[in-house]
């Protein structure tokens, strides 16, 4: 598959297989997030792999979250709502956290450093999709939390940018309709 191919068909994946994916193919994943362009090349990202029990810790981790959440934790809805989010991450077999991990620099902007990020996971996310896996990038408001965080150990100023759900489809892709460019695009000569 071509690059130009891959990028206009990639799409997101929510529904996967619990068929194992292999170490090799999610280290290949991880490797391609380190090539995203970087200024100063500060390298501010992290990966963290989860697999079998880490995916029941990191439910563990949002449930709790979930349950400091609610007004009334004994009312059914809560206790639907904390099952829901221990759950979430065994929806598939591994999961990447992405983590951006800020340099202290003086001269670095924060913005450049989640870019960087961004723009890694997206470059692991084509990767995912050339190998003939299928991912979705996971995100909302308990990627943010600062308990999140304190599960990855991640430093006071570090953040998870990002879930990348990750597996076998179990889904044929839909097709996807795109505004086209030239609306989007302003020549300026």
């Amino acid at each position: 598959m071509n690059l130009h191919e891959a990028i206009k068909t990639r799409r997101s994946i929510s529904l996967v297989t619990d068929e194992e994916v292999s170490t090799d193919l999610i280290e290949k994943i991880i490797e391609a997030g380190t090539y995203a362009p970087n200024h100063f090349r500060t390298e501010p990202w992290r990966f963290y792999v989860l697999r079998g029990d880490g995916r029941v810790k990191l439910g563990k981790v949002f449930a709790e979250i979930t349950r400091s959440q609610q007004e009334d934790v004994y009312s059914d809805s809560s206790k639907a709502k904390v099952v829901r989010s221990a759950k979430n991450p065994l929806r598939a077999p591994v999961i990447i956290a992405v983590g951006v991990e800020p340099s202290e620099r003086n001269n670095v902007i924060l913005k450049e450093e989640y870019a960087a990020v961004n723009s890694g996971v997206q470059n692991m996310l084509l990767t995912i999709h050339a190998l003939g896996l299928g991912a979705i990038w996971r995100t909302g408001a308990i990627c943010y939390h600062p308990k999140v965080g304190e599960f990855f150990h991640l430093s006071e100023k570090g953040e998870i940018i990002g879930f990348i759900y990750l597996g076998y489809s179990a889904i044929e892709p839909k097709s996807l309709t795109k505004t086209h460019y030239k609306e989007l695009t302003t020549w300026i000569d």
